[in-house]
């Protein structure tokens, strides 16, 4: 018996997506990476339900997504609307962020995680 729902095709195409991060993507881990000595713990193209999403923090039920040219036609933004629709049933937050921001405007990026994340991370003083 599979010790999940996701369908095995899925967890391999989030293994193959995992090595092929694009340069967008890139950059947004290293700053979620930044925010784990605050209690962040984002997994990088986790599946969930017949999804994969960008970046997951399971226990906070948060899903970072960055967005190609391919979520602004028509057919990539009712994908987007019911994919959202479904994280959402599944009590997840999206926090959708545009390759152009995360490229050209990384620190703008850091502080709207930092503002969306506030209520799930410690403070730099509270480390042991």
């Amino acid at each position: 018996m599979p010790h999940s729902n996701i369908d095995p095709k899925t967890r391999k195409r989030a293994r193959t997506l995992r090595g092929e991060l694009t340069k967008a993507e890139r950059e947004m881990w290293d700053l979620l990476r930044d925010l784990r000595p605050r209690g962040a713990r984002f997994r990088r193209e986790t599946p969930i339900g017949p999804y994969i999403a960008d970046f997951a923090w399971l226990c906070a039920r948060v899903i970072v997504e960055v967005d190609g040219d391919n979520h602004e036609t028509d057919h990539g933004r009712a994908h987007d609307v019911r994919r959202d629709d479904f994280l959402r049933k599944q009590g997840f937050t999206v926090l959708r962020f545009d390759n152009d921001q995360v490229n050209d405007n990384p620190d703008y990026v850091a502080v709207s995680l930092e503002k969306s994340l506030e209520e799930f991370l410690t403070s730099q003083g509270d480390q042991a």
